[in-house]
């Protein structure tokens, strides 16, 4: 091999060597920031990760919220109306959380099964849900204001 050769195969090796490693950087960078959704159900059967961030999401179950006398914190219970999650906020919960509603929380669950909340986020309308949580109501059978197929439509005919 001559040497023009070596030289051209070393800036090859380089340059690969430089690629894969930038490759793997940016891939462990998005590992890092990505959020896992986890309904109720799935930390009830021990699929969430214990001490990891991710988000969980259901419906503020009536008569759950419970708030300090002091201070900022707030404890309550999240459903997709077959498991529920004990929840813990500190801070200013958004104007439109309330029970019966459906939110997602960001935070981490402890070795005891309680979800630590970092970030409470409400739903801004009252025909919007967030996307994961309407998927676990489905996956539940119990997704709220559905009806039977076929009631309520019309039954006239445009043809």
């Amino acid at each position: 091999m001559t040497p023009a050769r070596k030289k051209r195969l070393a800036l090859v090796v380089l340059m690969l060597l430089g690629v894969g490693l930038a490759t793997t950087f940016a891939l462990n960078a998005f590992n890092k920031n990505i959020l896992y959704f986890f309904s109720p159900s799935q930390i009830a059967s021990g699929e969430a990760p214990v001490d990891q961030l991710f988000r969980v999401g259901g419906m503020v179950v009536d008569g759950s919220v419970n708030r300090s006398e002091e201070g900022l914190d707030v404890a309550f219970e999240l459903s997709d109306t077959l498991h529920q999650v004990n929840v813990v906020y500190t801070g200013i919960l958004p104007d439109l959380f309330r029970e019966g509603q459906g939110i997602v929380a960001i935070g981490k669950l402890d070795t005891d099964g309680l979800f630590v909340a970092e970030t409470v986020l409400a739903k801004h309308d009252e025909n919007y849900m967030p996307p994961e949580v309407a998927e676990a109501l489905k996956k539940a059978g119990k997704m709220p204001g559905t009806a039977a197929p076929g009631y309520g439509q019309d039954s006239v005919s445009y043809e």
